[in-house]
């Protein structure tokens, strides 16, 4: 995505450090999906991982540090950004993306625990932020190779377009219940699209009449 500081796990990659940092974070992803936020336990991460108790409690110290951690090696490890030459293409790569993402039963139960999750918790919420960071800075390109075409107007908010892409596939995760398909994905690419190229987005309270 959808589907990860320099920080834990990221000395010496391919070795040992980074074995144990990957067996830890697939264990902790599936419990979450498993279990969600609130039942996670170091321990039983670290027994399932089959990794010492002690070098996760000393590595990650808190289940939130090992969710930030997570989060931050699911949006290093995503699919890099496709280049179609249209913005409604590029749009519709990302929307298929994250609709792939969140109807995936491991992964949209992962994201709907750690949502629920932020909420409640400040380090949580952080971490969350940073990850959709991530993923909104590698497709805003499209929307600046959009404005040089000339497909947008000069002054689109490249961020919003491609927040505008996603948030009605969170609505149907989180909210709806609807069906989670390529349609309802192509559908959110094409109204962001008609939007971006009516003015909608532009920066400094510009927009729509």
């Amino acid at each position: 995505m959808e589907s990860e500081s320099a920080g834990p796990g990221t000395v010496r990659p391919g070795g040992r450090t980074a074995r144990v940092r990957a067996a830890v974070l697939r264990a902790a992803g599936d419990a979450l999906a498993e279990q969600g936020f609130a039942h996670l336990d170091l321990a039983a991460i670290a027994s399932r991982a089959e990794v010492g108790k002690t070098t996760v409690y000393r590595r990650w110290g808190t289940v939130t540090s090992l969710v930030a951690d997570l989060l931050l090696d699911m949006a290093e490890q995503s699919l890099p950004r496709t280049d179609t030459g249209s913005l409604l293409g590029d749009l519709r790569a990302n929307a298929r993306l994250v609709q792939r993402t969140l109807a995936d039963p491991r992964q949209g139960a992962l994201f709907k625990a750690v949502i629920a999750a932020a909420t409640c918790e400040a380090k949580t919420a952080d971490a969350l932020h940073r990850f959709y960071d991530i993923r909104v800075k590698e497709w805003a390109p499209c929307v600046q190779q959009a404005i040089d075409r000339g497909e947008v107007p000069a002054g689109t908010d490249a961020h919003e377009v491609i927040r505008a892409v996603s948030a009605p596939l969170y609505y149907r995760l989180l909210t709806s219940g609807e069906r989670l398909d390529e349609a309802a994905a192509d559908r959110a690419a094409e109204a962001a699209a008609a939007a971006a190229r009516a003015g909608a987005y532009l920066r400094g309270g510009g927009g729509l009449a």
